[in-house]
């Protein structure tokens, strides 16, 4: 491994990942939206940039045909939560746009130039093994997204390509600061990233963090879905009444 793409290297779990990979030596490809950002990273050592939006096709294409890297770790995304009083159904075509089609756009402009021995890093969420409230479009989009990504590991095989799924559980970054809501077992973007890093060396089929957390959903999952679904309503906290 010496030379890595990452998207959605301007916040979270990619920021952190970037700055990790420059301080071990590797080169990096830095990819986001925003400049700003993106110009502080490139200050570091072995990291050079490239500005685009994932959600647009032509961008993707454009920015990313001409790039090599050994891994590339399509990690851009976004969460907004469904309000079943006020449904929104662009809400869905927004998360999905970036969160699944962004994922797309990259891989579709990346795929004829890998290699055998490339590796191509798709992070999912532990949030589409279980029937979460609120989480319809989210859950939907990661759950889309890891069923791409084991089914392309099924054809692209034969071409000796690497295909990795990730699915962390909840991690200290900018977007679950924005969560409201108790965030069982949540670790830091830097023990998210040190997990990441051993699962891309190792060439792991699939990268799960945190380690009991995961543990616990996956095992959830594997439970009738009649069970499932009674176990999510029953971690639902209740509404007030406002009678």
């Amino acid at each position: 491994m010496k030379r890595i793409l990452v998207t959605g290297a301007t916040s979270g779990i990619g920021e952190c990942l970037v700055k990790r990979l420059s301080l071990q030596g590797l080169e990096v490809i830095a990819c986001g939206r925003n400049q700003q950002k993106l110009a502080e990273l490139a200050i570091l050592e072995n990291v050079s940039t490239v500005v685009f939006d994932v959600t647009d096709e032509q961008q993707c294409l454009s920015s990313l045909a001409s790039q090599k890297a050994d891994v590339y770790v399509l990690n851009a995304g976004v969460c907004e939560y469904v309000d079943v009083g006020q449904f929104e159904a662009q809400m869905f075509e927004r998360v999905f746009a970036a969160n699944f089609f962004g994922v797309i756009n990259c891989f579709a402009a990346i795929l004829p130039n890998l290699q055998s021995g490339d590796q191509v890093v798709i992070v999912d969420s532990l949030a589409r093994l279980m029937p979460f409230t609120k989480s319809q479009a989210y859950g939907a989009s990661k759950a889309a997204l890891h069923y791409f990504c084991k089914s392309m590991e099924v054809d692209l095989a034969e071409r000796g390509i690497v295909m990795q799924s990730v699915s962390p559980g909840f991690v200290a970054t900018p977007l679950t600061a924005k969560n409201d809501f108790a965030m069982p077992m949540q670790i830091s973007v830097e023990q998210a990233v040190e997990k990441l890093i051993r699962g891309i060396h190792k060439k792991s089929a699939s990268i799960y963090f945190p380690t009991l957390f995961s543990l616990i959903l996956r095992t959830a999952s594997r439970l009738p879905t009649a069970l499932q679904v009674a176990l999510s309503k029953a971690m639902t906290p209740k509404q007030q009444d406002k009678h």
